[in-house]
């Protein structure tokens, strides 16, 4: 699971500047000639149109519109549902998912598509298992069979009862047999599928979708096409964008600052722009190495969860564009409690020194907080100072933050140099699964040579297995309760997701929720 879209790093300040100043307010012939194509900017690269290489937050997003996944993710929900099935089910415990396609289906280049592409498309992924791939995700297969041109099922290595998300999400997509290689990458940048939207062209600034006339599924498209644009990250020229009425949509980038300042100006409305908010699951931890010399013991681990105030995080360094985070299981995802706030409570300095004179330390803490903002944003560095603050500020602690290159962070966590570091995460699926299972055991994708046999031999197994994800939430609970105990990490908060449109877009809010979907098909111009 080490491939897993970690949290991106979002754009600085400066596109509240650019609307709030007055400039872009005149509505341009472009508006009127573009009818209800849909033109959306984001600072995310499209970095594979082939979903056996993309894990990326941008190539999801191409994949989960232009390909079909045998499920997908209704609008407002985690629960996935048939998309290019007509149903599927699991066979006799959770070892066995067996899945009917919908009749008829065609690519959108007209040929059809059976239970042999379904299989295809699984296969290759595995085969190629490319570095920066998902078939980590699909690890649980054993074997696909395909009796006939509309059944396939899967034969996993051990009860998954996530299979069914992981198969809902990017990592599901159904590839035409005849397009793609069986043991390599498509290099020719297209993409062949049978989604709602085919991919017309793309390049390092553009991507350029139309509907698929012959998509049968779920979805009903509310434009004619989107137009995404891509910035590279390059702030000043999404701002400049919005501002003058290049683009009708700015998505995921978009800095704390400017949400909060268009979100309290008077003016926001005037200048033809309106902020739209949706839930997300993207989640920030503290984490720590516990056979660092330092936090390896527990007492300080349990000092500094009695001193972190992540009230004050969110409404000082995020300008309350996230939410406090409580337990590692994030709110809207089924399981989640409130484990951490229950142990530890408020901030309590009182309690922290309890915690270190326990412990028999009684000198102050000397400890260095690691950061990288090039892979986390511009605010990681306020958050860690802001923390490295407040355990300053109770006498207990001397501590300091520093700051290194996305590249060597990842390098030193390896190489156990660091004690304190901070890890973000963005999920594959909704499923308390994904934000539990690859945090655990050897291998782990935080790297802090955390283990708990209770963890990862029974209550990981035993969730995994069970098919009645509701049935879960006791052992979930269970094991939220024992890391809140043990404290391998420290959640801090839990993101918003937000975009900026332009008067006359409507749906967004339809594309903005905790299944980390951006449904083109939602968005309606004019």
């Amino acid at each position: 699971m080490k491939h897993n879209k970690w949290l991106t790093a979002p754009l600085a300040a400066g596109l509240s500047a650019a609307l709030l100043s007055g400039c872009g307010t005149e509505q341009g012939d472009g508006a009127a000639s573009s009818g209800d194509n849909v033109r959306v900017g984001m600072s995310d690269e499209v970095l594979a149109t082939d979903p056996a290489a993309g894990y990326d937050p941008g190539s999801w997003l191409l994949f989960n519109n232009v390909f079909q996944s045998l499920l997908s993710f209704p609008k407002g929900n985690t629960e996935p549902e048939p998309e290019a099935a007509e149903k599927c089910t699991f066979e006799g415990g959770s070892k066995v998912y067996r899945c009917t396609l919908r009749e008829g289906l065609k690519f959108s280049n007209g040929n059809p598509l059976t239970s042999k592409d379904v299989k295809f498309s699984f296969d290759r992924a595995l085969k190629i298992a490319d570095p920066a791939g998902p078939a980590p995700l699909l690890s649980s297969i054993d074997s696909i069979e395909t009796p006939d041109d509309l059944t396939v099922v899967f034969r996993l290595k051990t009860p998954d009862a996530t299979f069914p998300s992981k198969i809902a999400s990017g990592a599901g997509s159904i590839v035409d047999h005849r397009e793609y290689s069986a043991d390599a990458l498509r290099t020719d940048g297209k993409a062949v599928g049978s989604g709602p939207y085919k991919l017309d062209s793309i390049s390092d600034t553009e991507a350029v979708f139309s509907v698929n006339g012959d998509y049968q599924g779920a979805a009903k498209a509310e434009n004619s096409g989107v137009t995404l644009k891509l910035y590279g990250g390059d702030r000043a020229a999404l701002s400049k964008a919005l501002a003058d009425n290049d683009i009708d949509v700015a998505y995921r980038g978009l800095s704390a600052e400017d949400i909060a300042a268009l979100e309290a100006s008077a003016t926001t409305a005037d200048q033809g722009v309106e902020v739209v908010q949706g839930s997300s699951a993207e989640v920030q931890h503290l984490v720590f190495n516990v056979k660092d010399p330092v936090v390896g013991k527990l007492g300080v681990r349990q000092a500094i969860a009695h001193l972190v105030d992540r009230e004050a995080l969110v409404q000082n360094v995020h300008k309350s564009t996230a939410t406090p985070l409580y337990s590692i299981v994030p709110a809207g995802i089924a399981g989640h409690n409130t484990a951490f706030f229950d142990t530890y409570g408020s901030p309590d300095a009182a309690k922290a020194k309890k915690a270190l004179r326990k412990a028999g330390i009684t000198g102050k803490v000397k400890l260095t907080l690691w950061s990288t903002p090039s892979r986390y944003g511009p605010a990681t560095d306020q958050e860690l100072k802001a923390i490295a603050e407040q355990l300053n500020s109770s006498g207990l602690f001397d501590a300091d933050v520093k700051s290194v290159e996305f590249g060597q962070y990842e390098k030193d966590i390896a190489d156990g140099k660091y004690g304190v570091y901070v890890k973000g995460w963005v999920p594959d699926y909704p499923d308390p699964d994904n934000f539990t299972a690859p945090f655990f055991g050897p291998g782990n994708v935080l790297g802090n040579n955390y283990d708990n046999r209770t963890i990862t031999g029974t209550l990981l197994p035993k969730t995994s297995a069970s098919a009645d994800r509701s049935a879960t939430t006791e052992d979930f609970n269970r094991l939220q309760d024992l890391v809140a105990e043990e404290l391998p990490l420290l959640p801090l908060w839990q993101g918003k997701q937000y975009a900026v449109a332009r008067d006359g877009v409507n749906g967004l809010e339809w594309t903005l929720d905790a299944s980390t979907v951006f449904r083109f098909w939602e968005i309606k111009k004019g």
